[in-house]
């Protein structure tokens, strides 16, 4: 088990949001952060800090990547056309493990590193176990016939908690889902506000 998913609760209490909007988020019931100083009262942020904090928020929502990961996403945003901002959520919601996260084929986006990993995720009909591979647009993402049966996935079907968002077009009796476009960060259905050009400003320090 990687060290990411260790500390799945911390991260909202650092946050002090419920970033993935989970029923048993620690912050619904307490908003301050952990530790035995967590209720002393926070000072206001410095520029430097509301930039560390957004990537922070980001880079946890997306299963906790790791900092070198994430900042091959940046160089890669501020190399494509258009606002870098977009491109970097564009980029991250086409990571195998978001669309399978996305699509409700599993319920948090750890379980679907972790359900790519394994070997149960195949696009365009052949086996891909490598979260972080990039989805193109028109990719048929599917759950392997051998996996449907898996309670995981039978459980994640029927969370009410999230809806699968409009940029993919998916067909819930086959378990598979296609990539329509790529998404503005205002179309994706973050439970709390992400804030991708701090992320990048950052960066670009």
């Amino acid at each position: 088990m990687t060290k990411r998913i260790e500390a799945k609760h911390k991260i909202d209490r650092r946050m002090g949001q419920n970033i993935w909007g989970r029923p048993k988020s620690p912050v619904n019931r307490r908003e301050y952060g952990p530790g035995q100083h967590g209720q002393r009262r926070k000072g206001k942020l410095s520029p430097f800090g509301t930039q560390l904090r957004a990537k922070q928020k980001l880079k946890g929502y997306y299963g906790n990547i790791s900092e070198k990961q994430f900042r091959k996403y940046y160089a890669e945003a501020i190399r494509m056309r258009g606002d870098s901002g977009n491109n970097l959520i564009g980029l991250l919601e086409s990571r195998l493990d978001a669309v399978v996260y996305r699509a409700k084929f599993v319920p948090t986006v750890f379980a679907a590193r972790q359900f790519v990993n394994h070997g149960h995720i195949k696009v365009n009909g052949r086996r891909v176990n490598i979260a972080s591979y990039q989805v193109k647009v028109g990719d048929v993402i599917e759950v392997k016939e051998a996996s449907r049966q898996l309670a995981s996935v039978l459980e994640s079907q029927q969370l009410a908690e999230r809806d699968v968002p409009d940029y993919f077009d998916i067909d819930p009796t086959k378990l598979n889902v296609k990539l329509t476009r790529i998404p503005l960060p205002t179309e994706v259905p973050y439970p709390v506000m992400m804030e991708p050009n701090l992320v990048i400003e950052f960066y670009s320090r």
